[in-house]
């Protein structure tokens, strides 16, 4: 009997769809749940990979991601300008209750709710970058431009 595919992943594939965008997500031998895993996995530079960090706001209890390249890493202090209010790390169950996914697996489309996102200018850097596909076990290639269209996600400066 055949595996059902993850539900996490088909919203990733159905996200990638309603864009227009033509899914090649890998399906990895291994997890993916750290930038250097899916660099490997992928035979990419760790910067192409489009992690997706998920914080809270302090105050307000909302939301925001950031899709950063793999070696860089989200500054609070900077991160915390740009949303108006302090940020902590947003706890696995909520970050899987809004988004729909696991950390590790956290892709930067396809949440279950709408989500404020800004992206890392470093990834414009190259041609095609990496993102989680729902699954620590799975990543999808896509141009940096179309990511950040269709996550809309605001380019900003927040890593240090």
């Amino acid at each position: 009997m055949a595996k059902s595919k993850s539900k996490s992943l088909t919203r990733v594939e159905q996200a990638l769809a309603r864009a227009g965008v033509p899914a090649h997500i890998l399906e990895m031998d291994g997890e993916t749940r750290t930038a250097e895993q899916a660099a490997q996995k992928a035979g990419c530079a760790l910067d192409q990979i489009a992690k997706s960090i998920i914080f809270q706001g302090e105050k307000s209890g909302a939301i925001y991601l950031f899709i950063t390249a793999g070696a860089n890493r989200v500054d609070s202090a900077r991160a915390a300008q740009l949303t108006g209010e302090p940020l902590m790390r947003a706890d696995g169950k909520t970050v899987r209750d809004v988004t729909g996914f696991a950390i590790g697996g956290v892709a930067p489309i396809g949440h279950l709710s709408p989500i404020v996102a800004f992206y890392d200018p470093r990834l414009s850097d190259f041609d095609t970058v990496w993102a989680a596909a729902g699954t620590p076990r799975h990543i999808f290639e896509i141009a940096p431009a179309i990511l950040r269209e269709i996550s809309a996600a605001k380019e900003a400066e927040f890593v240090c």
